[in-house]
């Protein structure tokens, strides 16, 4: 139970540092074409390795190439960790793209889609709960 807590300990200072560095340390240019922001850390049990994803507000070929350039500069964000975070073997970062945000988004579209058209309708669907004739 200990060792799980160490990890995501240190899943959380890893998010905390990789996005302090989005801001500051990384100066490739094609990082700066989205918004880049840290969603999630995941650490393996043996801190080995650690995915780190990352959600690009923008276009899909402005997505693809901060993502590019986030890969090319994963050894200097391991150095960078390994010098802030003092940990005897540093992990392998792996950047992977989030695309949790656009799906959310794009179902929450089809809901509102779906409520427009039920409304256009007049329709209101049997066991919501409102009553007809507005009594008990």
């Amino acid at each position: 139970m200990a060792q799980s807590r160490r990890v995501e300990r240190v899943a959380a200072l890893i998010r905390r540092e990789v996005s302090e560095l989005l801001v500051n340390g990384i100066k490739d240019e094609r990082v700066s074409l989205g918004m880049v922001s840290v969603t999630n850390v995941e650490v393996a049990g043996d801190l080995q390795h650690c995915k780190i994803f990352v959600s690009i507000y923008g276009s899909a070929e402005a997505q693809q190439e901060a993502l590019a350039g986030l890969r090319s500069a994963a050894n200097y964000v391991k150095g960078e960790l390994g010098r802030r975070l003092n940990m005897r073997r540093t992990p392998e970062v792996i950047f992977q793209l989030d695309r949790g945000i656009e799906k959310g988004t794009s179902v929450l579209g089809l809901l509102n889609q779906l409520e427009s058209q039920r409304q256009e309708r007049g329709d209101i669907p049997e066991g919501t709960g409102q009553l007809e004739d507005g009594g008990l």
